[in-house]
């Protein structure tokens, strides 16, 4: 990671797997497993796993305004803490392709998060699909809501440990998989084992899916 750190205080660019346009800005902060850049007036916290290349920029650009207080606490940082961070901040969290949603971390579990967002109410994240969180600043709420139309703390339902064992209390109900960006990935939850989902969709054929590819869940 120090060939990383020696470019802290830089203007990279920056492209992370699953994210078409590369993301330019000040390098901040480097942790054991997230990159922090500041772009656009707003923080990016991303996973290093998700770096696909990064290089400096022959011209840097102005970067005055990368002293501004970060809205998360950067100590010991790390992408599971940043995320503890971010619970109760309005948030934008990036799943790839054209999946951005908007609202709330509220619960962290071993290997995925649950997000609450005003248009999909709960959804739950694997963490190694995150992207890159970033944060609003502080008192601003979704789409310019008041608190009287959404619950910033939602009731949460009961959770396990990991992903496929919540999957498991899913099956026999309508579930919609990546935020519905696909018709096969929206219908009745028959069955998970080993990893392996038997979803019935729609016309009522069986589709198979992996759960390590899929990004988001949420129940209609």
């Amino acid at each position: 990671m120090e060939s990383i750190r020696s470019l802290l205080g830089k203007t990279i660019e920056l492209k992370i797997s699953g994210y078409k346009i590369p993301i330019i800005g000040e390098l901040i902060d480097v942790g054991s497993d997230i990159l922090v850049l500041y772009s656009e007036n707003k923080y990016i916290y991303t996973p290093v796993h998700h770096l696909q290349h990064m290089k400096v920029m022959e011209e840097a650009e102005d970067s005055s305004q990368a002293n501004k207080e970060p809205v998360l606490d950067h100590a010991h940082i790390s992408f599971r803490k940043m995320l503890m961070n971010a619970r109760g901040i309005f948030t934008e969290i990036h799943l790839g392709g054209a999946s951005s949603i908007h609202g709330y971390v509220t619960s962290i579990m071993n290997d995925y998060f649950l997000f609450y967002s005003p248009v999909h109410h709960t959804i739950y994240i694997p963490l190694h699909h995150v992207k890159y969180l970033s944060p609003y600043p502080p008192n601003m709420t979704p789409y310019d809501l008041s608190d009287s139309h959404f619950p910033v703390q939602p009731g949460t339902p009961a959770l396990s440990r990991n992903l496929e064992q919540q999957l498991e209390k899913f099956q026999n109900g309508l579930v919609v998989f990546d935020l519905g960006e696909s018709p096969l990935k929206a219908g009745l939850l028959k069955k998970v084992d080993s990893h392996i989902i038997e979803l019935i969709e729609a016309g009522g054929q069986t589709i198979l899916l992996h759960t390590d590819h899929i990004k988001s869940i949420h129940l209609p």
